[in-house]
């Protein structure tokens, strides 16, 4: 919970949401038992708030770019797996009609899994489609890393950000990285604010200057913080510097101990702490399927033992999920706290989904992950309804 882990303790979900939080050995419970249409018994696991994923690109064999409804279905249920119970489709800079199909099967996979978490406790339902983050196109060529620098753009007026579809459900997140240094960067920066675009900066080699005008103009975030961007020099400190030095900055980063050395890792959380920082995993569809080559964006990008890397030498997104970089950070002595706090609170604040989710608290969803002691997830609830189980049945 956020002020702390709390032991002996029952839930009450109802209708979706957690409606109580109290002892389990309290007299009133037992006393006066609440009745429930089913009871689990959580013994020797401990119950995180669900995790939400920021920067997926696909999961099991599905691209966020060439997938239908069904498969971004495919992914959720996967995720779930994974403890997560919301994240944002992530889409790479792509020709017009590209976005048009990914963001025509987001809106079709919405309705699905609503008809789906309508159903019975039983209904195996998946994380929840949060709305779409588009890395790029607006990003620097010089920093491209796997994105396909032909289809990256400069910034000439509003028609440019009127070209990103976007989901058209209720409520749908609409997040985007950017470099603020790129031709109409920082004008870019303040029309997307007052769109109520989540601006984050990445694939950039903005200077601290730059930075700081991006930040006035609305950019308060960074993506996979460190990786795809000017490293820390004495002389030159560049966007590493600018957001380890600015507090009101937030970062989010990919946790697998190939993308940051775990030195690194520990050192990213020292200086920023656990309330500026959000797990993500940067997922490719070879996530989940282990090695082997795989035609993603136009080319061909190789896995082996956990590591991506295109024709290039670059890498391409990771193959963890959110799961395994809670795991990393927990291996490295992060509370249970702090990991909740990168893994749902942050994420949820970030997208500005606090008030509904995000950490354990009577009026929340109940969007819930179970985590045995070597790390598995045993139990993952989205809204009230199983999503995954892999607890022993009785009866």
């Amino acid at each position: 919970m956020p002020e702390g882990v709390c032991e002996g303790t029952d839930l009450l979900v109802r209708d979706g949401l957690i409606t109580r939080i109290s002892l389990s050995d309290s007299d009133a419970n037992s006393s006066n038992p609440t009745p429930a249409d089913a009871v689990l018994d959580l013994e020797g696991l401990t119950l995180y708030p669900g995790f939400i994923d920021v920067h997926v690109h696909g999961s099991v064999g599905v691209d966020t770019m060439e997938a239908e409804a069904s498969d971004l279905g495919r992914v959720s249920r996967f995720l779930a797996t994974q403890g997560v119970t919301g994240w944002l489709p992530t889409l790479v800079p792509a020709p017009g009609a590209d976005y048009a199909h990914a963001i025509n099967a987001i809106d079709a996979a919405v309705p699905e899994e609503a008809e789906e978490q309508a159903g019975s406790l039983r209904s195996q339902v998946g994380a929840r489609v949060l709305g779409v983050h588009y890395e790029g196109p607006f990003v620097n060529s010089a920093k491209c890393g796997a994105l396909r620098n032909e289809f990256f753009k400069t910034y000439s007026g509003p028609g440019d950000i009127d070209g990103l579809p976007l989901p058209s459900f209720n409520g749908a997140a609409r997040m985007i990285t950017l470099a603020p240094e790129i031709e109409g960067g920082v004008e870019l920066v303040r029309e997307l604010t007052s769109r109520d675009w989540v601006v984050s900066i990445g694939h950039t080699r903005a200077t601290f200057e730059l930075l700081d005008r991006a930040f006035e103009a609305g950019a308060r975030h960074m993506t996979h913080f460190m990786n795809a961007m000017t490293p820390l020099h004495h002389r030159s400190p560049g966007p590493v510097g600018w957001g380890l030095a600015r507090d009101h900055v937030t970062c989010d980063f990919i946790a697998d101990g190939i993308h940051l050395d775990p030195h690194m890792l520990q050192l990213l959380f020292k200086l920023k702490g656990a309330n500026r920082l959000t797990l993500i995993s940067d997922a490719i569809t070879a996530a989940g399927q282990g090695d082997g080559d795989y035609q993603i964006w136009g080319e061909t990008i190789v896995v082996k033992d956990r590591h991506t890397s295109n024709a290039n030498g670059s890498i391409a997104g990771s193959v963890i999920s959110m799961r395994d970089a809670v795991l990393m950070m927990r291996s490295l002595g992060v509370s249970e706290v702090d990991l909740a706090r990168m893994a749902s609170a942050n994420p949820a604040r970030l997208l500005g989904l606090d008030r509904e989710c995000g950490t354990i608290e009577e009026g929340k969803r109940a969007d819930l992950v179970a985590l045995d002691a070597s790390g598995a997830a045993r139990l993952t609830f989205v809204g009230g309804q199983l999503a995954f189980s892999d607890l022993p049945t009785s009866g």
